[in-house]
């Protein structure tokens, strides 16, 4: 239903990340490659990132990471020619992405378009429910605090609401997106295929979708991807297994099973 894509490592440009390979996200929006479910992603994109500075409290620096950036529109991203060139000045170590190609009986106005934001969590949803009123009811209250894309129109939307709910109390994002897929299927049948980041890790589930991972060096260190399918043709590519859950540092990637 959708195409998303994750990094993480030294900073890169957006406009490297969405627009420069062959079979970039940009490409995908109007032919993907590998894609099970619908042909093509026009109802939507968005860009989540993490400022590359770090936060600065009387001159010294600040650890923690900073809460994303994000751009969203509810075109498709080949029909917004300035973002393309402003994603030219954007550069970032972190960065979460989604083209959207909207789910029956759903709008494409831009809040339902991802990644969907809260604190310092970026989060998208490749897939869709059976039966959405049921995970709405299962899944979508109370609303969690500040986080209004919960709310959005969409069947993304409770799987928001509980990962946030879930991440607030435990911080543990693995954990998190592997239990949101085992309580989702609770309530109805559908491709949970999540992507997220917390600016220090890149987490993702194979889970009725496709998803594949990259780790490749570059001049300046080596970077971690996430991906729904492949952006090049390029060594290193790995598919993850149909219910797993992915985990990407900036030292290692780690595939689990959901359990």
């Amino acid at each position: 239903m959708c195409r998303h894509l994750a990094y993480l490592g030294p900073p890169r440009t957006v406009h490297e990340l969405l627009y420069a390979a062959p079979h970039s996200l940009h490409a995908q929006s109007w032919a993907p490659r590998r894609q099970r479910h619908g042909t093509v992603n026009a109802d939507g994109f968005g860009v989540g990132w993490y400022p590359s500075e770090g936060r600065r409290t009387g001159g010294t620096d600040v650890s923690e990471v900073p809460e994303p950036l994000r751009y969203r529109r509810a075109m498709p991203i080949w029909g917004d020619a300035s973002f393309a060139d402003a994603a030219r000045a954007i550069s970032s170590g972190c960065v979460v992405a989604a083209v959207r190609d909207a789910t029956v009986g759903f709008g494409s106005e831009e809040s339902g378009a991802q990644p969907f934001r809260a604190d310092r969590l970026l989060f998208s949803h490749n897939g869709a429910a059976k039966d959405d009123e049921a995970l709405v009811a299962g899944l979508a209250a109370p609303p969690p605090p500040g986080a209004l894309d919960a709310r959005a129109p969409v069947d993304s939307a409770p799987l928001f609401a509980h990962t946030v709910r879930l991440w607030r109390s435990s911080g543990d994002l693995v954990g998190t997106l592997a239990a949101v897929v085992r309580h989702a299927r609770e309530h109805s049948e559908g491709r949970y295929n999540l992507l997220a980041s917390d600016g220090e890790v890149i987490v993702g589930t194979a889970a009725g979708d496709t998803l594949y991972t990259l780790r490749r060096a570059g001049s300046e260190g080596e970077g971690a991807w996430l991906a729904s399918e492949p952006f090049d043709d390029g060594r290193g590519w790995r598919q993850v297994p149909d219910h797993s859950v992915v985990v990407a540092t900036r030292e290692h990637t780690e595939i689990l099973p959901i359990g």
